[in-house]
């Protein structure tokens, strides 16, 4: 491997500094809102219920128009929707931090929004762009790492802010990141790589493609919830009926919006099937578990904060040397290893002893974290690097979908088993079920070592 090949300028440090800022803000921004929570509900004289909508809405959002932002980024440019996602996202930040009123707050998030689905819909394919080949997993890692120590950050840095002033300045910070990202992003990104395919912005499939997800979502929130049963059939008639159309459409399409020219390649649909399950394990755990420390070990907010932290910290350490191990080691094995490791972790949580020493969690969390870390860097980069380079912002937006889609089934099927179960059952339920998804996205995993390993592919 020739010095030439992988050496780092300069310029493509900075390059990669945009991106990365642009990420942690994202991240920061959605750890820091559910801290801040009850703060805006009490403020603004709400429910706790309609005071979600703060996050769902942003969520929602971002759901329903990520694919249709990423389509776009490979035919106008990923730099392009890159920046313009960065403007809308600090503009909107300031609309938040302005805001007087639930419903002004609740508008500027939906804004918002849209900022942060431009940014995550083509962040991975500028990361595979300013990255020479054969060290994209390395590039990939920094990636995990960064949204791992901003997960970690954002309850520590929520906190000291709302201490020390009021709620808007959560959303100030937002601001210089924002700009500097901008600017950095502005005189260094790197522009798309030519290519002889040409194609139009399908409005019909990106209409399509927000009323499916945004069906999806609400079905599957209605059922876990027990909402009324007429309009969950309803929403289910208008899914079955819009998502059919909408597939067939894609079927029809040499680039579609819905990547399913990609997802006729073997390693990239595995990948994607084992990040869908993987995300839903971990959010199975990570929204369950607070209630059990509080309601039956008895540990207060912050302890519980506290308790949790090993996990991410633990892939802080972990997602950098996966980036490495990547350039060696099949990523279908390191994943098998990683998701192994991961369901391990969950099974030791769920033989915790009624009354556990503080270090007996800790361990147990770092161990999931540990595990997690190293199949999320080689998954991440065989999503990106098994598309060609012209569907590289299909790619990147499939990668954000499943993320996604994995976290909305994960605190959907919390919720369900909440209702069906007993509280001192329910923690349990959640992990059992973490454990299933966790061994289901190791083996399919380990599948994919029957397929050619893309790391390092140009």
């Amino acid at each position: 491997m020739s010095k030439e090949k992988t050496a780092f300028i300069p310029k493509q440090y900075f390059a990669v500094v945009a991106v990365l800022l642009a990420i942690m803000m994202s991240v920061l921004d959605g750890t820091i809102m559910n801290i801040a929570l009850p703060t805006l509900a009490h403020d603004f004289d709400v429910t706790p219920a309609n005071a979600i909508w703060i996050i769902n809405a942003y969520q929602l959002v971002i759901t329903m128009t990520l694919l249709s932002f990423a389509s776009l980024g490979d035919i106008y440019g990923y730099r392009r929707i890159f920046l313009t996602g960065i403007s809308i996202f600090v503009g909107a930040s300031a609309a938040c931090a302005l805001s007087d009123s639930f419903w002004m707050l609740t508008v500027s998030r939906i804004i918002q929004g849209f900022g942060a689905a431009c940014v995550m819909s083509v962040n991975t394919a500028l990361i595979r762009l300013i990255y020479p080949p054969q060290i994209l997993g390395r590039g990939m890692g920094v990636n995990a790492m960064v949204v791992a120590v901003s997960a970690a950050a954002g309850p520590s840095i929520a906190g000291s802010i709302l201490t020390l002033g009021s709620w808007h300045w959560l959303f100030v910070i937002n601001i210089p990141l924002g700009l500097a990202a901008l600017v950095i992003g502005h005189r260094l990104l790197p522009h798309n790589p030519a290519s002889d395919v040409k194609h139009k912005f399908d409005r019909i499939s990106a209409i399509a493609n927000a009323l499916t997800f945004g069906l999806l979502i609400y079905t599957l929130e209605g059922f876990a919830h027990a909402e009324n049963r007429k309009f969950i059939a309803i929403q289910l008639v208008l899914l079955i009926i819009i998502g059919t159309y909408f597939i067939r459409r894609q079927l029809k399409e040499t680039t579609p919006i819905l990547p399913v020219d990609l997802l006729k390649i073997p390693i990239f649909a595995l990948s994607i099937g084992t990040s869908i399950t993987s995300f839903t394990a971990q959010m199975l755990a990570m929204v369950s578990l607070p209630f059990f420390m509080q309601n039956i070990l008895g540990y207060s907010a912050v302890e519980i904060g506290l308790l949790l932290t090993p996990w991410p910290l633990a892939t802080i350490l972990t997602a950098p040397l996966a980036g490495r191990l990547v350039e060696k080691v099949h990523p279908g094995l390191l994943g098998g290893i990683g998701m192994t490791i991961f369901a391990t972790g969950l099974f030791t949580l769920y033989l915790l002893p009624t009354h556990p020493a503080e270090w007996n969690i800790i361990w147990r969390m770092a161990l999931c974290g540990m595990g997690f870390g190293l199949f999320q860097t080689p998954n991440n980069v065989t999503i990106v690097s098994s598309a060609p380079t012209h569907r590289s912002g299909g790619a990147s937006g499939m990668l954000g979908t499943a993320r996604l889609l994995g976290q909305t089934l994960g605190t959907t099927l919390v919720a369900l088993l909440f209702r069906i179960f007993a509280e001192g059952h329910r923690a349990q339920a959640c992990l059992l079920l973490a454990i299933f998804f966790a061994i289901a996205a190791g083996v399919v995993s380990s599948i994919r070592m029957t397929q050619a390993s893309p790391a390092g592919k140009k």
